[in-house]
């Protein structure tokens, strides 16, 4: 019985943390759009994801700090623009536009998406 009692306190403290973005819970996030951008790696087929909701980065830190972070903290690994996407609508957003970036050295997308009220 204790450990049965162990195992469900165990559960519930693990699905009671969520997906953050600078250590914010992603549903937390109180903005009516945000910005995702996606990045390939190079000799992978996933995507570099970050979230830009107008959040202040510091300029001096190597990491940016707008990667979205799963329940342990570690950086999420999605394996298309359209993976993210649908992540975010799981978490209540919905998509408005999309636009791509060029420049010598690196593509991007971009997906404006709206947060559902």
């Amino acid at each position: 019985m204790k450990k049965l009692l162990l195992l469900s306190l165990i559960g519930f403290a693990s699905s009671s943390f969520a997906q953050t973005v600078n250590d914010v819970p992603l549903k937390d996030i109180e903005v009516d759009y945000v910005q995702i951008i996606g990045t390939g790696r190079s000799l992978s087929t996933k995507v570099n994801v970050e979230i830009d909701f107008g959040q202040e980065t510091k300029s001096i830190s190597f990491k940016n700090g707008t990667n979205i972070k799963d329940e342990r903290g570690r950086n999420m690994k999605f394996n298309s623009m359209m993976d993210a996407l649908n992540f975010m609508s799981a978490n209540g957003y919905s998509f408005q536009f999309a636009y791509t970036m060029n420049d010598e050295k690196d593509k991007a997308i971009y997906y404006i998406l709206k947060k559902n009220k």
